[in-house]
């Protein structure tokens, strides 16, 4: 006991007590347990945020070297891009030049053999104006880029001689745009190898002869696919192979839509009624049988 007491008054005498150390080490843990509560609790989690604004720190005091690295990068991306948008640009050019020729070529067997189709592929740029001609304007910063390109690509048309082309929404009437949307469409299609072509009333505001041009036209393009054709023309109707009927009917108050086939009478007669209405008569009966016979001859020649 004598050698406890002994040794704790040696260390008694020995102990330095330091006011100013001592409210230093409180004020230091008292500073801990408020960074503690600030942020997550455990010192682990101060710590982590310790880092995580030091990794801040760093990046905004060298955000401008970043800075100009990225532009650099950007500079250097912009011309890997503008290379393979020009490259795009005169496959385009070319390409356009010859889908011209390739509509205006059966323009005429759609009843449209004085009309103009060009196709105008030019640079698009963010101010719709001419990119190099805007004032205070790079080329660079004016150029409308998307994944696509830098082109704006558009079909013009004039439908009669003198008559400069303009844009085919503008310019084209229900039975001009039905007739070159057909061409358009058969043009595309047999290019990119389609087997099936669905056209829903491609024959919409036209009639006469010129129904009877789009019937060839559609039968001429059945050769190298199947052609499904939704029409009200009894020209179109009477060319193809098969004839389908859709029909509404009514079972408990509820509307149900069919499809079937029809017979060679019930063709004739759906064809009539296409002709002279609801209301069949017998001339247009015969009408619609001559109309079907002389497909026939339409057919073979279709076939050469």
């Amino acid at each position: 006991m004598e050698d406890i007491a002994a040794t704790a008054r040696d260390f008694r005498n020995h102990v330095e007590f330091s006011p100013a150390r001592l409210e230093q080490i409180e004020n230091r843990l008292a500073e801990i347990a408020r960074l503690t509560r600030k942020y997550g609790g455990t010192i682990d989690s101060v710590l982590e945020h310790l880092s995580e604004s030091a990794r801040r720190l760093e990046n905004i005091e060298t955000a401008g070297l970043r800075e100009k690295e990225l532009e650099k990068r950007l500079a250097a991306e912009f011309d890997v891009y503008i290379a393979a948008a020009t490259e795009l640009h005169d496959k385009r050019v070319a390409a356009a030049s010859k889908f011209e020729k390739e509509v205006e070529g059966n323009l005429k067997a759609v009843a449209l053999e004085k009309a103009r189709f060009e196709v105008r592929v030019e640079p698009a740029n963010r101010t719709g104006g001419n990119p190099t001609g805007t004032e205070g304007v790079s080329e660079k910063e004016n150029m409308q880029i998307t994944r696509r390109g830098f082109d704006h690509v558009e079909f013009y048309f004039s439908a009669n001689p003198g008559e400069s082309p303009k844009p085919l929404a503008k310019v084209a009437s229900g039975g001009e745009a039905s007739r070159l949307m057909l061409i358009l469409k058969t043009s595309a299609m047999t290019r990119d190898g389609e087997k099936s072509a669905v056209f829903d009333e491609i024959d919409a505001g036209i009639g006469g002869r010129v129904a009877e041009a789009v019937g060839v036209k559609l039968k001429q393009l059945s050769r190298l696919q199947q052609v499904l054709c939704v029409t009200h023309q009894p020209q179109v109707a009477a060319l193809a192979d098969k004839h389908f009927a859709v029909e509404k009917s009514m079972s408990r108050n509820k509307t149900s839509i069919g499809i079937r086939m029809l017979s060679e009478t019930e063709r004739v007669d759906e064809i009539a009624r296409m002709l002279a209405g609801e209301k069949i008569t017998d001339s247009a009966r015969t009408h619609a049988a001559e109309m079907i016979e002389a497909a026939k001859n339409v057919k073979a020649r279709a076939k050469r």
